[in-house]
């Protein structure tokens, strides 16, 4: 109980300390409004060009595009979370410190990603998605049960972003500057997150790797779900499917939180 209680604390914290930035809030609000509406127009030019694709109508195109700036920066596709503190502390050899703290290393970084994806969630989340709702006409679904189907996909896919990014972050035990693994990490998760184009109209082979990788599960599949794409036996699908990555994802940064642990050298000690 004591350890979830901490958790719990950090977690809060995370919340509050992303909350302290109110214009860097509102900065990415406007940002992700903005690109909305430019992919949202361009999305109606695509789906008025080639009616149905992906298995989309144009409505359900266009919620698309609001519904992942909406989690942009919940799933953070671009970064932007625990992942630089982390390599920044591994570089300087503060990680030391945070290994004889009497709590989990991996944990404790979860817990402090869950605080801030809980704050992006209802700070830069939610005004986009109003926004898109006012200007187009999105095909939300109506009924409490698929919202909260949508949610427990959010969160999955939280999880499985942020087990990618821990394992960025370790690889800064090997290379010392994490920017370039950072880099590549980004781009791949640009492209195969479905962040600019729906992953189901993507063509043939390069479509089913594209769903297959863990980056599916932070847009494409949150978005799917909401859009009801996804119900039944295909909704546990997609739950088993997020929450496979999630836990291979997390046990292997926990093998190679072990093997770069063993790295450290401290001083005296």
């Amino acid at each position: 109980m004591r350890a979830w209680r901490l958790y719990a604390a950090v977690a809060v914290g995370g919340f509050r300390r992303y909350a302290t930035y109110r214009v860097a809030t509102a900065a990415g609000v406007f940002t992700n409004t903005v690109f909305g509406l430019i992919l949202a127009y361009t999305y109606i030019a695509l789906w008025d060009e080639r009616p149905g694709l992906g298995g989309y109508d144009q409505a359900q195109a266009v919620t698309y595009v609001w519904v992942g700036q909406g989690l942009l920066a919940v799933v953070a596709v671009l970064g932007g979370g625990f992942e630089d503190e982390l390599i920044e502390r591994i570089r300087t050899g503060d990680i030391a410190v945070d290994l004889y703290r009497p709590a989990d290393l991996q944990a404790w970084w979860l817990a402090a990603d869950l605080g801030r994806a809980a704050f992006q969630l209802l700070g830069r989340g939610v005004l986009p998605m109003v926004f898109g709702g006012l200007v187009f006409q999105l095909a939300l679904p109506s009924d409490a049960g698929t919202w909260l189907a949508f949610l427990v996909t959010v969160l999955l896919g939280i999880l499985v972003s942020f087990a990618l990014r821990y394992l960025v972050a370790l690889a800064a035990f090997w290379f010392m500057d994490g920017a370039g693994v950072q880099q590549l990490a980004v781009l791949a998760g640009i492209f195969f997150s479905g962040m600019t184009l729906p992953l189901n109209a993507f063509p043939g082979a390069l479509g089913e790797l594209a769903r297959a990788l863990p980056w599916s599960a932070l847009m494409q599949a949150p978005a799917d779900v909401l859009l009801g794409e996804r119900t039944g036996l295909a909704l546990l699908r997609t739950y088993a499917f997020q929450g496979a990555w999630a836990v291979g994802l997390l046990a292997v940064g926990r093998l190679v939180q072990s093997a770069a642990t063993r790295r450290v050298v401290v001083q005296g000690g």
